[in-house]
């Protein structure tokens, strides 16, 4: 069985699933809950709460690896598969750091210790990891949709992530490796500026369940105030994303652009694009 995982910064995300990056271990003692609570190596941990700090190198502790077996579990349970399985692992990396980093996360995820075991949600699951194929992020979701190259010789592909966006020209279909370029402007940029703006205008302090909710804008209790600060900071995010796009070099006036990522649907909605041209 062939399983995707996006493994962010701000979310994990699978086919049919998708949580907050956050993790809280509670040691040998068993928290209050069961929602996302993963139990590995006589350990409990809670999945999917809050976010945890920004670590460039992702492979430093076992956090992400903790995450991927709760995405599995989520994962084999919404299709149905039996819990005894194994799995090929799909995932991305960066465009700029391919490379570097494609042996390093590899070796992370395919652990000589297999079957994994572990017990998610109260259900117990042994789980075999028989390959990781990982893949330049943004680029691979962009050959899944041909039609978008479709008589375009040249496009700009713009992944808009977590904690970086990440930028890389298509010419004839073949993506222009000279040309990858990573913004640190992802959406937990965003949300953190929106969160202290709303607090020093309201003494309002959000959650990023709620800005999110509002940047998407769907209905949420909070006063129009609150909201208007938060579509306008909205906005100037997405001023200055193009903006910074532009200084990196890429013309977004002269070549089709293609948005990928959490935050494509945030700036389709906030929808200063026009402003620039696009």
């Amino acid at each position: 069985m062939n399983i995707g995982i996006d493994h962010g910064y701000y979310a994990i995300k699978t086919r049919h699933c998708s949580f907050p990056a956050g993790l809280t271990a509670y040691g040998r003692h068993e928290p209050y809950t069961r929602q996302g609570l993963l139990e590995f190596g006589g350990c409990f941990f809670v999945c999917g709460t809050g976010r945890q700090p920004i670590q460039r190198d992702k492979t430093i502790n076992d956090n992400y690896y903790l995450l991927t077996m709760a995405a599995l579990a989520q994962e084999i349970r919404s299709r149905g598969a039996p819990t005894e399985c194994t799995v090929r692992i799909a995932a991305g990396l960066p465009l700029t750091s391919y490379g570097r980093d494609k042996p390093k996360f590899r070796s992370y995820l395919l652990r000589p210790s297999q079957p994994v075991q572990f017990c998610y949600e109260g259900v117990e699951y042994s789980i075999t990891i028989a390959d990781v194929q990982l893949f330049p992020q943004g680029f691979a979701a962009l050959m899944a949709e041909p039609d978008l190259l479709t008589d375009e010789p040249s496009l700009l592909l713009m992944d808009i992530g977590g904690w970086t966006v990440d930028l890389m020209r298509i010419d004839n279909a073949l993506p222009v490796a000279e040309t990858a370029h990573s913004l640190e402007l992802g959406m937990i940029r965003c949300i953190d500026e929106i969160r202290e703006r709303v607090r020093q205008e309201t003494g309002l302090s959000l959650t990023d369940a709620q800005i999110e909710q509002m940047l998407a804008g769907q209905p949420c209790s909070l006063a129009d105030e609150v909201r208007s600060i938060v579509n306008k900071q909205g906005r100037l995010y997405t001023e200055r994303l193009f903006s910074a796009v532009m200084e990196a070099g890429f013309d977004l006036h002269a070549m089709p652009l293609v948005m990928l990522g959490g935050g494509a649907c945030i700036v389709t909605w906030i929808g200063c694009a026009p402003s620039f041209g696009i």
